[in-house]
């Protein structure tokens, strides 16, 4: 195999990334950086699995039969869930098909593997707290310490917005607007904004924490929330938190903080909440930024609550009945790991 042909991945992988995402096809830097550590991993699946290194692999290499197998490492070896071999397939295709367009001689090993199906998830449980949780949770933070104001205005804008955690990463001090009506500008996936309003609680524990930092006259562009060294919040941090006070919250009341609390649990728990409240459906999803009714329609599946009371308004008996609950080389590797950092 020629020099140029072993290369022919790593030019287009590169070109993929770093112009074709951003330039032609306006792709969120959130969305790159996934379709990187997609790549980082069929690299080091073609290492240890495949016995290729990165700068002898070559597009002819990434047949059908190399990702499925690929697929099944996720699964037993690293344990993937069905979403996460979801998303790194839906990478897989994106590149594929701008592959396809680049070279036409492969294009129908790109059909191929276009042909891929992504997996059908097993309906799972939709972990959310209770009203009465999420007050014990909200209830942690020391609101005598800066640090305290700065998380209870953080886990309460996380759960009264219903956002996703990076859109709260992503928030600048130009995002708040505190002129009445108060909102805050959320920007989510496909870089969709979306403006959400400010309760008086939410609004008042961010007007603290804004001054007790002194974040009212900083630049618009400066991050909302930061760590101790100033840096920008990672989603990562942002979960440590809520881990520290979820286990507190799970001190003081047991029975009503699950054993996993996740930033996505309190936009479940958001979300709930408001269809319990009889929100229309068609509010909650424009609260979550979905763009498909559909998507938000999991919640009303979802709550047992209403599903007993519909029960219960059909049925004449339901003052007697008890219905039950419904459940380039060497190098491509460290390009990428370069490539697009946090």
């Amino acid at each position: 195999m020629s020099k140029k042909v072993k290369k022919d991945f790593a030019y287009h992988l590169s070109r993929f990334l770093s112009v074709y995402l951003p330039g032609q096809r306006n792709v969120s830097q959130n969305t790159i950086v996934s379709y990187k550590d997609t790549f980082k991993l069929i690299l080091l699946f073609a290492k240890d699995e495949k016995k290729i290194s990165s700068n002898n692999l070559s597009v002819s290499d990434l047949t059908r039969a190399f990702f499925e197998e690929f697929i099944q490492w996720l699964k037993t070896c690293r344990k993937n869930s069905v979403s996460t071999c979801n998303q790194r397939i839906g990478a897989i295709h994106a590149f594929f098909r701008y592959l396809q367009y680049e070279m036409p001689e492969v294009a129908a090993q790109c059909q191929d593997i276009l042909a891929m199906k992504t997996m059908k998830a097993p309906e799972g449980h939709l972990n959310y707290l209770s009203v009465e949780g999420i007050k014990v949770l909200l209830a942690q933070p020391d609101l005598r310490t800066k640090a305290g104001q700065r998380d209870a205005a953080l886990l309460s804008l996380l759960y009264d917005s219903g956002a996703r955690v990076q859109e709260i990463v992503d928030l600048t001090i130009g995002d708040v607007r505190f002129i009445s009506p108060a909102t805050v500008k959320l920007t989510g996936k496909g870089r969709k904004t979306r403006i959400v309003p400010l309760l008086s609680g939410p609004e008042k524990l961010l007007r603290a924490y804004m001054s007790a930092y002194k974040l009212e006259q900083a630049p618009h562009e400066h991050p909302l929330f930061c760590n101790r060294s100033g840096d920008r919040f990672t989603r990562a941090g942002i979960a440590y938190i809520l881990k520290k006070y979820a286990d507190m919250a799970r001190t003081e009341s047991p029975a009503l903080i699950p054993e996993t609390v996740t930033p996505h649990c309190l936009r479940h728990s958001k979300a709930m909440h408001l269809l319990q409240a009889n929100v229309n459906l068609i509010y909650i999803r424009d609260l979550l930024g979905h763009s498909d009714i559909t998507t938000t329609e999991i919640y009303a599946r979802a709550d047992n609550t209403l599903k007993r009371q519909a029960l219960e308004k059909a049925s004449p008996l339901n003052k007697q009945l008890q219905y039950p609950t419904w459940t380039d080389d060497d190098d491509l590797m460290t390009w990428l790991n370069s490539f697009a950092k946090n």
